[in-house]
């Protein structure tokens, strides 16, 4: 049996796209018969991340890291993320001549930037810096994939999202009671996510805000004609993804938009700008729309087929998911062993 070392910043307790991921494709390598070890912030004493208290910072020294990797006899290492424990497993693996793999879950050039005045370029060469120096870097889109390789990213691989069909499935809409139709928005409520431009359009019906985030209160004060649900979990969740007749991606950052496949999976259309994540899934004109103007976008979903979402979310899959990830890790293995050679 194989064994994998996955280093991670992002982890539960938090609940957002990167650890659904994490956690899915995690289940299904065991499934496949590999052995997955986890090193996140759990294992560490952490600090609050400054303007985003809710996700902790590990505070985790060369010492702690290299001792787990020598101790946990790992024939691979994936680094998930560029935070302080990716860091530190970058350094130990170059370091030690070691193969890794890395991947592109978030954009942080453009997080940054809309949350302090750091130019975009700077922090692209640092991820630039950190992704390249492994043997693989993957990437969840085409477009994404194109995108980083004209910044002067290398070795990018492409790895797939799914989606858990048997969770996130058709169920009997939360009792709200408002007007319809519902616009809806499921996901963190923070500066990057574009969310105040869904709440200014200018739609019939309501708009239904789900999901918890450092925006929350800002947002519920100025905007009281919207419904902010707050966090949900479980059958609640989905409850809540079932009562909206559009689910609206106002995000212009994300590099897949997890969400999307959630909402079609339980019947419901999507409408989004026309940018990476949103483009490369809604290949379909019958499930969702998408536009630069993102009011004429919503309004084209409505009326969607809700059945015909639910069947285009089932062609992704977590098994396809972790099989593209396997494939990946065995060959950027095979790349370093070469280059050692």
């Amino acid at each position: 049996m194989s064994k994998l070392m996955l280093v991670t910043d992002a982890w539960h307790p938090q609940i957002n796209g990167v650890v659904r991921c994490l956690s899915l494709t995690i289940e299904e390598l065991r499934k496949l018969g590999v052995q997955v070890e986890i090193v996140s912030p759990s294992d560490y004493p952490t600090i609050p991340c400054p303007t985003y208290p809710e996700i902790r910072l590990s505070w985790a020294g060369v010492a702690d890291i290299r001792a787990r990797f020598e101790d946990g006899g790992a024939d691979y290492y994936h680094i998930a993320t560029e935070g302080p424990l990716g860091l530190l497993a970058r350094h130990i693996l170059r370091a030690d001549g070691v193969p890794f793999t890395t991947s592109y879950h978030t954009r942080f050039p453009e997080y940054l930037s809309a949350r302090a005045p750091i130019p975009e370029a700077w922090s692209y060469a640092l991820m630039r810096h950190f992704h390249n120096s492994g043997n693989g870097c993957m990437v969840a889109t085409r477009s994404l994939e194109e995108d980083l390789r004209s910044r002067g990213f290398k070795n990018l691989m492409p790895w797939t999202r799914g989606v858990d069909s048997g969770f996130f499935r058709p169920l009997e809409p939360a009792a709200l009671n408002l007007p319809r139709p519902i616009f809806l928005y499921v996901g963190r409520v923070a500066v990057e996510k574009n969310i105040e431009t869904f709440l200014e359009l200018d739609l019939p019906g309501s708009k239904l805000v789900v999901g918890g985030g450092p925006q929350l209160e800002e947002l519920s004060d100025r905007y009281p004609n919207a419904t902010f649900a707050g966090p949900k979990v479980g059958d609640e969740l989905i409850a809540h993804y079932c009562a909206g007749d559009v689910f609206v991606f106002p995000s212009l950052t994300d590099t897949f938009g997890n969400v999307i496949l959630e909402a079609l999976a339980c019947g419901v259309p999507v409408a989004a700008y026309p940018v990476t994540g949103p483009k490369d899934i809604l290949t379909n004109r019958d499930v969702g729309a998408l536009d630069h103007d993102l009011r004429a976008a919503c309004l084209s979903a409505v009326g969607l087929s809700r059945p015909r979402c639910r069947d285009f979310a089932l062609e992704f899959t977590w098994a396809k998911c972790a099989r593209q990830f396997l494939d990946n890790i065995i060959a950027a293995q095979q790349t370093g062993e070469r280059s050692a050679a």
